[in-house]
């Protein structure tokens, strides 16, 4: 398996303008390809399906050829052989109807099966990944690896690999059948195959450049559109509509010309083959009849002989159109095999110690930690810092001061360079990732709401979590009274993001997740900087009240959140340099003196 490649720029895994090696393009499709061997019976089953289908189909125009030729011709008048003839005919009609019904079910039945599996194997292998990973790619391209991807191989499985193996066969199968009829006509046929090889090839370059370049219009016609209704306030606010249609307009006529191109191309192509088809049916007619005529070869044969060369074009033709689908799917297993390959950073150790979280008193420890999140960059050059059990800790600090970043190395989204973290004396990486998530909590700027009920929103979707003590956490935090004014309570089902709530709103429901989950350390990360004071005078009795008996750290850029605290950590350039009490950092006349006079209006901060 290769390495994560991490200087891939972002966007680059989307469009597939990295360098992809022949044997890393093998290793793609064999990955891809294990995820069908547990339908390999199935696809077993299409293929005789298929032989069967295709039997019956070729069959048809021997039976006539030896209705003409056997009968009609030599003027046997057997009625009798020909209703056999008429009545095995309808049989194999009906044959070939049942099993390429049959076929096709069983195959898009093994593609969306297959399909399935690469998507929920692909959101679960990106839901392990780690943080880093999410800041450098974004998160549209994940999307269309889900979405359009997987789609491109469904595709593959449905289309593509129906077309290889049936027509395919059939062209076999003509070339069989027109050899035994007769080796001349069979051996003249067989010219067209060089001309016909000598077309696709022409066309494949062009059509393969005018796909992409359709797509490629495609995707920013797509990405344009996502942009402007993500600033359609700011869009309105400056008036720039008519701009926006201009340039949407200008997109659009680009998307247009080059869609027109690729249509123009297809076609030309198809009617070049129906125009040879054409050709080779009136040379065939001219060198059958003359053989007709010399009585060399049979009217019958003659006729079973067009018949099949028109059939000769359809699966040539229905191959080359799989081609931008092949390219398509190739691209789309390259993307995926990239992503499937890439290996979280953040891994739970060999030897995970077993702790109980509701054992857990809430220690924290960050021993001379370094960190930085790029190799040429550091946000905390040396941090030494010891919260007791139960202490409410505020930290304050310009933008850029490595706030933040304590609390995603608690959380471990990041692992330190150096130095450890240790909750309760175990470094937090010998702890496994689902019991440390259970023993820290967390409630961000900007709280997550799924799309569902108020009530799963609180319990995040575990069943075990019942009805009750939902709504006692609500009650708890002083969130039942604004569930309750609601349409439907509890049952009120939330948009994503938990559209038509308040900020207030949401930020009292992820507190009250915080009630049930009962974590031993919470973390707020700025979780007052976007309410207004009543609102925040409402989350400040919540965050007392599910702070009670709990480590505590808040990230404020409002002091008023953590005039409170037990003590105050002084944030600036990764490093603390002032801590204490409230008052006691007044009395210093220090930085936090000079952030506390400029929250309150009276003084700018100096430039940090």
């Amino acid at each position: 398996m290769p390495k994560e490649n991490n200087n891939t720029k972002p966007g680059e895994e989307i469009s597939g303008s990295y360098h992809v090696s022949p044997e890393e393009r093998k290793a793609a499709f064999r990955a891809i390809v294990a995820f069908a061997k547990p339908h390999r019976m199935t696809f077993v089953s299409v293929f005789f399906c298929t032989l069967i289908a295709i039997t019956a189909d070729l069959l048809q125009p021997y039976l006539v050829k030896i209705a003409i030729d056997d009968n009609l011709l030599i003027g046997k008048n057997d009625f009798r052989m020909l209703l056999i003839i008429c009545g095995t005919y309808l049989g194999l009609t009906v044959l070939s109807f049942g099993f390429t019904y049959l076929q096709n079910n069983l195959l898009q039945y093994a593609g969306q099966s297959i399909v399935s599996r690469i998507r929920k194997d692909l959101f679960e292998h990106i839901s392990k990944l780690h943080m880093a990973f999410f800041d450098r790619f974004p998160s549209g391209s994940l999307v269309t690896h889900v979405s359009s991807d997987t789609e491109s191989l469904n595709q593959f499985f449905t289309q593509v690999f129906l077309s290889l193996i049936r027509d395919g066969m059939t062209l076999l199968f003509i070339v069989v059948m027109m050899f035994q009829l007769d080796w001349t006509l069979a051996c003249y046929s067989l010219i067209l195959i060089p001309i016909i090889f000598a077309i696709a090839i022409a066309f494949r370059s062009y059509m393969r450049k005018t796909y992409q370049i359709s797509r490629t219009q495609l995707s920013r016609l797509i990405a344009f559109v996502a942009e402007n209704l993500a600033g359609m306030n700011l869009i309105q606010a400056f008036h720039q509509e008519k701009n926006q249609e201009k340039l949407f307009a200008e997109q659009n006529n680009r998307y247009l010309r080059a869609n027109l191109r690729e249509i123009r191309t297809n076609v030309l192509f198809n009617r070049s083959f129906d125009i040879l088809g054409n050709v080779a049916v009136a040379f065939l007619v001219w060198v059958g009849g003359m053989a007709v005529f010399h009585k060399s070869i049979e009217f019958g044969v003659l006729y079973a002989f067009i018949t099949y060369i028109r059939q000769f074009f359809q699966p040539i033709n229905n191959i080359t159109q799989q081609w931008n689908t092949l390219q398509s799917a190739t691209v789309s297993m390259d993307r995926l095999y990239r992503l499937f390959t890439t290996k979280p950073e953040i891994t739970d150790s060999p030897v995970c110690k077993q702790v109980d979280p509701d054992a857990v008193r809430g220690r924290i420890d960050y021993n001379h930690i370094q960190f930085g999140y790029s190799e040429d960059t550091t946000v905390i050059p040396d941090l030494d810092l010891h919260i007791r059990p139960g202490e409410m800790i505020g930290v304050v600090g310009a933008t850029g001061a490595g706030k933040s970043s304590l609390m995603s190395l608690l959380c471990r989204f990041y692992d330190v360079r150096k130095g450890s973290i240790e909750i309760d004396g175990t470094d937090i990486r010998d702890i496994p990732q689902a019991t440390l998530h259970r023993m820290v909590g967390l409630v961000q700027q900007e709280p997550y709401l799924y799309s569902g009920s108020i009530v799963d929103n609180v319990r995040l979707f575990d069943p075990q979590i019942g009805r009750e003590q939902v709504i006692e956490a609500c009650r708890f935090v002083g969130a039942d009274a604004l569930i309750s004014r609601l349409a439907d309570g509890y049952d009120t089902m939330l948009s994503e993001r938990g559209s038509g709530l308040s900020a207030g709103e949401r930020q009292l429901i992820s507190f009250a997740r915080i009630v049930v989950f009962q974590p031993k350390i919470l973390i707020l990360d700025e979780a007052t900087a976007n309410l207004d004071s009543h609102t925040e005078q409402l989350i400040q009795s919540a965050l007392q009240i599910v702070s009670a008996g709990r480590t505590t750290i808040v990230i404020a850029h409002r002091l008023s959140t953590i005039m409170q605290a037990d003590r105050i950590l002084v944030m600036k350039m990764g490093r603390i340099v002032e801590e204490g009490t409230h008052q006691e950092l007044l009395a210093r006349k220090g930085y936090y003196e000079q952030l506390y006079r400029h929250s309150q209006g009276k003084a700018a901060v100096r430039a940090v």
